[in-house]
């Protein structure tokens, strides 16, 4: 009988999983991007414990590695499908490129007055040195099998069918965002000229259909499943070396590295 009554009194569970930082495969940014890799257990554990009424995600990420963004999006839709648990999203500072495409794999998409949101596109991004090369004395030997397997070298001009490919290769990803992003928001959007790498904010963002509206995690969750939900925070762990503040040279570069995934938005 007291068990009958524990379970009849029994406060609704919203699950939070903190999705904060750039998208990339495992080892990248001192260990701390998001990836599937990482990111597959805890996501099991954030929808399947207490048997959540919802899992919220608190969403924070300039965006990363198409790859990983695909991977993570399809787990969490999975997971929602087969558990049969709706997911929120919350976007926090920003949600571009690939933190948009994780925020398309919630059922509806929260923000805040200033959040940076969209950036639907594809970038590529490197140097060029053989000016500097030339001047300096130095010359490059390459050698190779197969006439492609150079493509894009830094260290010597550009050729035309290099880039040429690149653009070939990055508009199949862009289709493939488009069609997430259209698959997930359907009706919602506006309008099919918000592909452009263009970004929004807050209400600009909910006006063409890229969100759901302006609202914050906590206040949503009890608007929607009673002032007595209970919300259980989940978020990735540092290690102990990290969390005493010691670090390396290589976390030291990938931090410089994160930061240009950051200031693309100003932040």
């Amino acid at each position: 009988m007291r068990a009958i009554w524990k379970k009849i009194n029994r406060k609704p569970v919203v699950n939070v999983i903190r999705l904060s930082g750039v998208i990339a495969e495992a080892g990248r940014f001192g260990g701390g991007a998001l990836n599937d890799a990482t990111l597959a257990p805890m996501l099991e554990r954030v929808f399947r414990k207490g048997k959540p009424k919802a899992v919220a995600v608190a969403l924070n990420s300039p965006g990363g590695s198409p790859v990983q963004s695909s991977l993570i999006g399809a787990r969490i839709r999975r997971l929602s499908e087969e558990l049969d648990v709706p997911v929120y999203a919350f976007c926090e500072d920003v949600a571009a490129s690939g933190g948009y495409w994780l925020a398309c794999a919630a059922d509806e998409i929260y923000v805040d007055d200033s959040s940076i949101i969209g950036s639907i596109g594809v970038i590529s991004a490197s140097f060029g040195f053989h000016e500097l090369m030339q001047k300096q004395g130095v010359e490059r030997r390459v050698h190779t099998a197969g006439q492609d397997k150079s493509m894009l070298d830094p260290f010597r001009p550009e050729r035309p069918a290099d880039v040429k490919r690149l653009k070939a290769l990055q508009k199949k990803i862009h289709d493939n965002f488009i069609a997430h992003v259209q698959a997930r928001r359907g009706d919602r959007l506006i309008s099919d000229k918000l592909f452009t790498g263009e970004v929004w904010v807050g209400k600009d963002a909910v006006d063409n259909g890229l969100v759901d509206g302006i609202a914050h995690l906590k206040p949503k969750m009890t608007e929607m499943f009673g002032d007595d939900v209970r919300l259980n925070v989940f978020g990735q762990k540092k290690s102990l070396f990290k969390r005493l503040g010691f670090g390396s040279s290589v976390d030291m570069l990938s931090g410089i590295e994160e930061r240009i995934f950051w200031s693309q938005f100003g932040l």
